[in-house]
Parts: structure tokens; sequence; C-alpha cells
């Protein structure tokens, strides 16, 4: 396991098929989710055509800000939600 996928594995919410799909997208460290940010990985993973849900979006936010999903404010999640172009 490379460093960076190792760094990814330390974030909060994100496990193993999680960073795979990051990989997938070419988000391959902290400092890349970092710089794409939550909703554009997160319209990466759907261009490509991965199957996933709102909870991913959420979770991609929670890694950053170091915060499980579910305690994201509701305001955020809206946010995201309207940012990524997803019907709430």
């Amino acid at each position: 396991m490379s460093r960076e996928h190792s760094d990814l594995l330390k974030l909060k919410n994100l496990g193993s098929a999680s960073v795979n799909i990051l990989h997938a997208v070419g988000i391959n460290s902290y400092a890349d989710l970092q710089q794409v940010g939550p909703v554009e990985t997160y319209r990466r993973i759907k261009n490509r055509d991965i199957h996933v849900s709102k909870v991913m979006l959420y979770a991609l936010q929670g890694a950053l800000l170091d915060t499980h999903w579910n305690e994201l404010e509701p305001d955020l999640k809206h946010q995201l939600l309207e940012d990524a172009g997803e019907e709430h």
C-alpha cells in the first residue's frame, strides 16, 4: 500500500472501497482531495458512471473537515447538493 493510499485511509468516512474509487478519478492523496474539493471529486465519480449516493459527497466533505458525514450541518449538506447539481 502506498503512503498516499494509507493517507486517504486515515481520513474519517473513507474506507478501502472509497479510496479505490478516489484513485479511479485521480484523487491519490489528502492534498489532491483538498485541491479538487468534494463537489468536483463527486462529479468526477458520477461522470465515470460509478454508482454512489449523496452520502459519498458528504463523506468527502467530512473527510476534509475530520468530521463524520452524519454530523455535518444540514445547511452544509444542502449547499453541497446544490453545488453538485443534485436534487435534495
